[in-house]
C-alpha cells in the first residue's frame, strides 16, 4: 500500500520507492530507503511521519511514491 493509505498511528516498512531515479535517490537520502520503519503520525495533504527518531513532513504527492507493508497498527 502507499504511505498515504497507511492508517494514522500505524507503522509500515518501506518495500519500494516508485518514481524517477533522482526523486527516489532523494527519498533514500532522507532515510526513506527500503526496509526503513515509518510511523504515520497523521495528516492528509501533508503527512507527518516518525522516521529514525525524527519527525518529517511529506507532501501527499511525495508520500504516494513510498510503498509500505503494515508492520503494526495502533490498538
Amino acid at each position: 500500500m502507499r504511505l498515504t493509505e497507511l492508517p494514522n498511528g500505524a507503522v509500515g516498512r518501506v518495500c519500494e520507492l516508485c518514481g524517477e531515479a533522482g526523486f527516489c535517490a532523494r527519498l533514500r537520502e532522507m532515510g526513506f530507503g527500503e526496509s526503513a520503519l515509518i510511523e504515520k503520525i497523521g495528516g492528509a495533504k501533508t503527512l507527518l511521519c516518525q522516521l529514525y527518531q525524527t519527525r518529517i513532513a511529506l507532501s501527499e504527492r511525495a508520500a504516494a511514491h513510498i510503498m509500505v507493508e503494515v508492520v503494526r497498527v495502533r490498538a
